[in-house]
């Protein structure tokens, strides 16, 4: 979606999701618009102009549409900065932002009038006045928004169906029902909106982690300000209990950090100068004062924040099709209802009008299908938030629902199921040394060099080196280096400098890995293997995957064929390809993708960096290692932020449990739906049992679609 061509509305009392279903539909049939989404959870509407449109000046027309479908709302326009620009029509809406104490005050006086009639001997007129009395000050403002939706040829929306409904109660005779049915509906959009409320935030308080303020430092003082203000190369100083506002590099200080809202990690980690620190990270210890690298709109918190806000623009398969549903499923049981009320009476030789018009009116007070526009969309983004929880970024639920059908995960090797840092995994000693010796006299020659082999080697050591033992160290390029190390010739390097200093070496053949041979005055000393270690958890991971189900495990790599079996063997990777070149890989997948069966999804797994080519290819692309990587974050559709293999059984957890509660719900929904159908068709269920299977079920399908939130790995 190009962002020049894309405007981000804001929908203040969008509590319906069969307005928002509305709305969308309604904007995407302008001519002018490319895409429009509604975002049900976060309130939203992102549109997406065709291209050459003066986009200022149709904004206005695309509010007016809104306010014409839906009056209750105010639109605002999102702005760069996360603000917004109001277009308020001065309305609140009736089950969202309307103050609950003005709800309940309205319900309450409607139920004494409604109990009056009940418990006292009254007169007929006076026992209709009492009801009609109660049913206005319960429902008028249903009532009122039918007549103006008709007006709209805005039918079949839940204002007219509940108002034919109870109007149709009082018409034969069933005052108390009638008014019973409104009150009850109201009590349930009341409970619901509550639900709806809550559930949104259960799912953004996991993502609070936007800051408020940065403490800039300006000369000598700090100054409290917003972090939008602070630009790059800036100073900010971070107390302890305070959330990182910016990227930045630590300047001064040292402290342990709480990355768990970014990671998902408990354990805390600990960064000092010169060590990077990520905005949305707390800090727990100490003082520091860092240098801000990135502007608070392209920093890594407001890029997460950003991602799963906009996740559930892109709708999953059963999202899209419960909307379709619900577009046909009010009309055809309101065209059921009508044959009810209209064919029996005529037909069957004793049944009367009354009797079948109230079966119609059970009919129509079930025919909203709130519970599945509700209920589905908030349980992907609920999936969306328990994810981020554990470190997964899911770009959408398409993409979580897409987890689902995976039987085939292909990974890189080195950066996603290997740490890419270089270390000694193996010593051997020459006669008459050990390997101590050995490491010590390779760790003095290499006292002066940076590369990475020597880091590796002095990392292992772990001593002080003491620089006034190394004399004369001369580096001899594609060899390795020589010196003299308290007095003893040291040659460190490959077999070539072995072959030109003369000194008989070990065969390489078994070893996997970078050698690096040591000789100490012309005698062989012995060599170090040098590899990439492999990740903690990638064993544990692939082990997880297969008992997921998982048919074939694929290593694709560009390393040496001896080192990619080796790794993959110790791993437990089914199928290993090696010496590929980029282009290649996605050659390799192309003809993976060839064998797949029908209906099911390639997952690949790469650093994000050099695999982006084959993360764009795959079904499901996943980058390992997101944290703060923008080609990353740009590639992906699931971006892991621990670097962590095992999170992608962790995310195909979450999209089972996801997808366990959207089937509960539409199968208690329509269930429970459909046998008060039958139930009412045959004149053994009320209005109460139908007020039940339309709002109770809608406020237990919610409170169903926030468990998901309760993910534990």
């Amino acid at each position: 979606m190009s962002k020049k061509y894309t405007r981000v509305l804001k929908l203040e009392g969008l509590d319906c999701a069969s307005c928002a279903d509305k709305i969308e539909t309604s904007i995407s049939k302008l001519d002018y618009i490319q895409e429009a989404t509604v975002n049900f959870v976060m309130k939203t509407l992102t549109i997406e102009f065709k291209e050459n449109v003066n986009i200022d000046k149709l904004m206005d027309n695309i509010k007016d549409t809104i306010i014409k479908i839906e009056p209750h709302v105010e639109v605002t326009e999102e702005t760069k900065g996360g603000h917004s620009h109001s277009h308020d029509h001065g309305h609140g809406h009736d089950h969202g932002d309307m103050d609950k104490k003005k709800v309940i005050t309205k319900l309450t006086i409607g139920v004494i009038l409604f109990i009056i009639p009940n418990v006292l001997e009254v007169s007929s007129n006076v026992e209709f006045g009492l009801y009609l009395a109660s049913y206005l000050i319960i429902g008028y403002d249903i009532v009122w928004q039918a007549i103006k939706n008709i007006g709209r040829r805005q039918i079949f929306d839940e204002y007219f169906l509940m108002t034919v409904a109870t109007v149709g109660a009082f018409a034969i005779g069933q005052y108390a029902e009638g008014v019973a049915v409104m009150l009850f509906y109201q009590v349930g959009e009341l409970f619901q909106d509550i639900a709806v409320n809550r559930s949104r935030d259960s799912i953004t308080a996991l993502m609070d982690i936007r800051p408020d303020f940065a403490n800039l430092k300006v000369k000598d003082e700090t100054v409290k300000v917003s972090p939008e203000e602070v630009k790059i190369g800036d100073i900010i100083l971070i107390k302890p209990g305070e959330k990182v506002p910016l990227d930045g590099i630590v300047i001064k200080g040292q402290s342990s950090m709480d990355t768990s809202a970014l990671t998902g990690e408990s354990l805390p980690r600990e960064i000092g100068k010169g060590d990077e620190a990520l905005s949305g990270f707390i800090n727990q210890t100490g003082v520091l004062e860092i240098e801000v690298t990135k502007e608070f709109g392209e920093s890594t918190v407001t890029k997460i924040l950003e991602l799963v806000e906009n996740a559930s623009n892109r709708k999953a398969k059963t999202e899209n099709f419960i909307t379709k549903f619900a577009r046909s499923y009010t009309p055809m049981v309101v065209g059921a209802a009508a044959l009810i009320a209209i064919v029996p009476p005529l037909l069957i030789s004793d049944a009367t009008f009354g009797q079948y018009i109230y079966r119609a009116l059970v009919f129509l007070v079930i025919s909203c299908p709130c519970a599945l526009v509700i209920s589905i969309p908030l349980s992907f983004f609920g999936g969306i938030g328990a994810a981020s929880k554990n470190g997964i970024l899911v770009k959408g639920s398409n993409y979580l629902e897409a987890l689902n059908h995976v039987e085939t995960v292909v990974f890189d090797k080195t950066g996603t199921l290997t740490k890419g840092e270089f270390s000694v995994t193996e010593i051997r000693a020459g006669e008459g040394f050990t390997k101590e010796e050995v490491l010590e006299y390779a760790a003095y020659t290499e006292g002066y060099s940076n590369h990475p082999i020597a880091l590796s080697i002095l990392n292992e050591y772990g001593k002080e080196i003491d620089k006034g033992l190394i004399k004369d160290s001369q580096d001899i390029a594609g060899h390795g280096v020589i010196a003299t190390i308290d007095g003893k010739k040291v040659a460190t390097g490959n077999s070539k400098l072995m072959a030109r200093e003369n000194v008989k070496h070990f065969n390489e053949a078994d070893v996997v890995g970078t050698i690096v041979h040591v000789a100490v005055n012309g005698q062989y000393a012995g060599l170090i293997v040098i590899a990439d270690t492999i990740k903690d958890d990638a064993i544990e991971g692939i082990k997880a995957l297969k008992e997921l189900g998982i048919k074939e495990t694929i290593m694709l790599t560009g390393d040496h064929k001896n080192i990619a079996d080796k790794v993959g063997e110790a791993i437990g990777i089914d199928t290993i390809y090696a010496e590929l070149l980029p282009h290649e890989k996605v050659e390799k997948l192309e003809e993976i993708e060839k064998r797949k069966s029908d209906g099911k999804n390639i997952l690949f797994a790469g650093d994000g960096i050099n695999d982006s080519p084959v993360i764009a290819r795959a079904d499901v692309g996943v980058a390992m290692g997101g944290l703060g990587s923008d080609a990353a974050i740009e590639s992906a559709d699931i971006v892991i932020m621990t670097d962590e293999p095992s999170k992608i059984v962790t995310s195909m957890n979450i999209a089972k449990r996801t997808q366990k509660i959207v089937w509960q719900n539409i199968i208690f929904a329509l269930g429970v739906k459909l046998i008060v159908l039958i139930l009412g068709a045959f004149g053994l269920a009320t209005m109460w049992e139908a007020v039940f299977a339309d709002v109770g079920v809608s406020i237990l399908a919610i409170l169903n679609s926030i468990r998901v939130l309760r993910y534990k790995n």
